[in-house]
């Protein structure tokens, strides 16, 4: 009898072994980040929402592409403030999709989500670009650049508030979109057609076709030149815009750090 109850336990013992084994094989082949949520997205259809911890990680952890898109932000962004700042990041794979990232400020206006679409994720120079141009979002967009809970505006409101008179944001439409008067879409307008109105009226005056949307992407598109080429001689319009960046001491700082935490020279 006893023979037996040790045989039985014996068995039991590596039933209870296998299962563990063949759960841990069915962890290690699961896609990694297929754990996060899905919800629908406007631009990407069905994304992946994770949380971003306090130390600054996607949670659960994400797939190799989504990662290495993470990755590439926090460099950009740096890891202090993607631990400080970020709460959400959405990641959906649309190659169909003309959209690339965007951010937007969450309910907590100190905070951010970054939404990106890994169908680029092999395009490491285009990655870069744009990951760069939604940080220039981020620099210009900050709680003391735009005030959700205004309740008058004596510049312009866009979706993140009514823009603060002290920003820089409200000096680049000042300096460079004003001249455009009613032929200027507004600027939380996205519809292209206007914006590919302005550029083909002032064909010179932009980074590119993009920039001309709205100001806020034209402040965008252009921190982005900033950030990625020589500072120009002052002999166009575009060449102007670029200039403006290198007026404000706190963006030079911020293009130099980029460009040596990306090796970019």
């Amino acid at each position: 009898m006893r023979a037996r109850v040790v045989l039985i336990s014996a068995v039991a013992a590596l039933l209870a072994a296998v299962i563990v084994v063949a759960v841990a094989v069915l962890v290690l082949l699961r896609p990694a980040g297929d754990a996060a949520p899905l919800e629908a997205d406007e631009d990407f259809g069905d994304v992946r929402v994770y949380e971003i911890s306090l130390d600054g990680a996607p949670v659960p952890e994400p797939g190799t592409d989504a990662q290495r898109v993470w990755d590439l932000f926090v460099r950009v962004a740096t890891p202090a403030f993607a631990a400080e700042a970020m709460s959400e990041y959405r990641v959906g794979d649309a190659p169909d999709s003309d959209t690339m990232a965007y951010v937007h400020r969450d309910d907590d206006p100190n905070l951010w989500t970054l939404a990106a679409n890994i169908a680029y994720a092999d395009d490491e120079d285009l990655l870069v670009s744009t990951l760069i141009h939604e940080y220039g979002h981020i620099l210009s967009l900050g709680v003391a650049d735009a005030d959700p809970d205004a309740d008058d505006c004596a510049t312009f409101w866009i979706d993140e508030g009514c823009v603060a008179a002290s920003s820089a944001l409200f000096a680049f439409d000042e300096a460079f979109w004003v001249a455009y008067g009613d032929l200027a879409p507004g600027p939380d307008d996205t519809d292209a057609e206007s914006g590919e109105a302005l550029f083909e009226a002032y064909p010179d005056d932009f980074v590119s076709d993009y920039a001309a949307t709205n100001v806020v992407e034209d402040f965008a598109e252009t921190f982005q030149a900033f950030v990625l080429e020589d500072e120009p001689a002052a002999d166009s319009p575009v060449a102007e815009k670029i200039l403006f960046f290198w007026d404000l001491p706190d963006y030079v700082d911020v293009r130099e750090r980029i460009r040596t935490d990306l090796d970019w020279r």
